[in-house]
């Protein structure tokens, strides 16, 4: 269970900042009975994360088009939300609060105000149907919900808690409060309230995109929370240690302040990961209303970002205009990536093209390990762009038989098993559940992978792993392949039932734009790199994108169904 191999690159530096004395110290301690390694300082609550942001005054907090706020007026709105949330619906302690909108503005605040009380948030997958978003709001019992307008249609007829609507049109619906009224009555003296969550308070339920069944709402705490944020500035840390030769010089006044191009939904955990990030160390968070390649480009000119965070489809098109236009995209240095596969062809490219501008971040994780639990960035990424990285500090990994859980050796392939600070507690009124996914203090991830020297690779889910003819197919690693044939603009494999062995391999392609759909090609490139029975006996070319969930991943279920739509 080895956390980082002893070798160049990030993994010394990692080791000298969390070693005893050092900023990102670990220390010994027993969370919910199960012994771990925890950052002995920086926030433990979420609430400690966002009182800090006074200390950002007047910096840019958020920019969406042309509105702007700054950090102390975000403060202030929370604080005066916090209040109203409290006085006008009587909100205690462990009540929930859902959240369901695009990335607008108001999506923070709103966040804030509930944890701020010691209140849980329920954040909603905006791309749900009326139907998945009443379900949501039954399971978890929210107490109220803030919504965009067209959220509340979706809504109009479910049975919903009390209900603020956010950038609606025309008049609202019986017994909907208007955003503008309620910011309209805020105490603008208010402070923050006097509660203090404890770091294994329950924080957010998160529910689980869904891809295959009913979701189910991961509960995270404010410790895996903080966790996570301070696993993302470590990396940063161990990165600029890495550029520098030791630690770097503080920045000089006129140094601009850190700032994202967020791309991934607020609602996931990823887009809450930027979220936390930015309150955390002081940055600008940049939203769109939907990707839109030249207003990302406008957005980076004109704010000055320094990373963009968002699915490996979108993050592509933000390299395609760091190599097309280096003017616009100078202050851009870092792409992070997650949420779906990542090509290593990708990886590749920025690192080649370019190399001294911008450097490629990975983080592999799941909705139950509250974002990343492993990371690759910086020059170990370029030297491994096959591997997801290395497991977090404080971060146990075993690779497991599925069946037994016995650990298997280095280099073999089985199921990913975490334990950790980061690691939820299980699912929201869900036992059953919570009993398959997590066995003393262990996540069962349902990836299956493997490590080799400290390097954690996976492969494939373990539900759509294709067995044909007794040999088993991963699915990633065939995908990969595809993806670095240039005629290929999104690949995915999935099996497909074949009377004789039992599976055949099918790959479902989308050319790139001006490519030839030439299937004989693109086999003869995958035997040249495939054992035999890894290269698809079918390929099936489609003209439209790959169907996928808000966060990136393939829907493998509709494709199977129907594959040439």
């Amino acid at each position: 269970m080895t956390e980082h191999a002893d070798d160049v690159g990030l993994g010394p530096v990692v080791a000298a900042l969390t070693a005893p004395g050092a900023e990102f110290e670990l220390v010994d301690e027993v969370v919910r009975g199960i012994p771990m390694r925890v950052y002995r300082r920086g926030p433990a609550t979420l609430r400690d994360l966002l009182a800090g942001s006074a200390a950002f005054g007047d910096a840019t907090f958020s920019v969406y088009r042309e509105e702007r706020r700054s950090y102390a007026e975000h403060l202030r709105l929370v604080a005066g939300l916090a209040a109203w949330m409290r006085d006008e619906y009587g909100l205690t302690r462990g009540d929930r609060v859902a959240i369901a909108m695009r990335n607008y503005p108001e999506w923070s605040p709103v966040f804030w105000a509930a944890l701020v009380s010691g209140l849980v948030v329920v954040p909603l997958n905006a791309w749900w149907t009326g139907a998945q978003l009443a379900w949501a709001l039954r399971d978890s019992g929210a107490r109220l919900l803030v919504a965009d307008g067209q959220r509340v249609r979706a809504l109009e007829q479910a049975q919903r808690p009390p209900v603020v609507r956010v950038r609606g049109e025309g008049e609202a619906p019986a017994g909907v409060q208007e955003w503008a009224t309620v910011v309209a009555g805020l105490d603008p003296e208010a402070a923050l309230p006097d509660v203090a969550p404890h770091p294994d308070d329950d924080a957010t339920i998160l529910y689980t995109s869904g891809t295959t069944g009913r979701s189910k709402g991961a509960v995270a705490s404010h410790r895996n929370h903080c966790t996570n944020a301070l696993n993302v500035l470590l990396q940063a840390r161990a990165s600029a240690w890495l550029a520098h030769g030791g630690p770097p010089p503080a920045p000089g006044p006129d140094a601009g302040r850190p700032g994202t191009l967020l791309a991934y939904p607020l609602f996931h955990v990823a887009g809450l990961n930027s979220l936390y990030g930015a309150v955390l160390t002081g940055a600008k968070l940049a939203t769109l209303y939907r990707w839109d390649v030249e207003e990302a480009r406008e957005l980076v000119r004109r704010e000055r970002l320094t990373t963009a965070a968002g699915v490996p489809t979108v993050m592509r098109d933000v390299a395609e205009l760091a190599i097309a236009h280096p003017e616009d995209m100078a202050s851009l240095t870092r792409i992070g990536m997650g949420g779906a596969p990542i090509p290593p062809v990708l990886v590749t490219r920025i690192a080649t093209e370019l190399r001294g501008r911008v450097t490629a971040a990975n983080g592999y994780g799941l909705t139950e390990t509250t974002s990343a639990v492993c990371a690759n960035t910086g020059p170990d990424y370029a030297a491994h762009p096959d591997s997801v990285g290395r497991p977090a500090p404080g971060t146990d990994l075993r690779i497991a038989d599925p069946a037994s859980g016995a650990e298997r050796p280095d280099g073999e392939i089985g199921e990913l098993w975490f334990r950790g600070p980061n690691i939820v507690r299980g699912y929201w009124n869900n036992p059953e559940a919570t009993a398959a996914a997590f066995v003393d203090g262990w996540f069962r991830t349902g990836d299956l992978g493997f490590r080799r020297d400290g390097w954690v690779h996976v492969v494939d889910r373990l539900k759509d792993v294709i067995v044909r003819g007794g040999e088993n197919v991963y699915c990633v690693e065939v995908e990969d392949v595809l993806h670095e044939h240039p005629a290929v603009a999104e690949a995915a494999v999935v099996g497909v039932a074949h009377p004789t062995l039992g599976e055949e391999v099918t790959a479902v392609v989308r050319a790139a734009p001006g490519a030839d759909a030439d299937t004989a090609a693109l086999l003869a490139h995958s035997a040249a790199r495939l054992p035999a029975f890894a290269v698809p006996s079918q390929v099936i070319w489609r003209t439209e994108p790959l169907p996928r969930t808000a966060t990136g991943k393939v829907l493998k279920g509709e494709l199977r169904q129907h594959p040439g739509h």
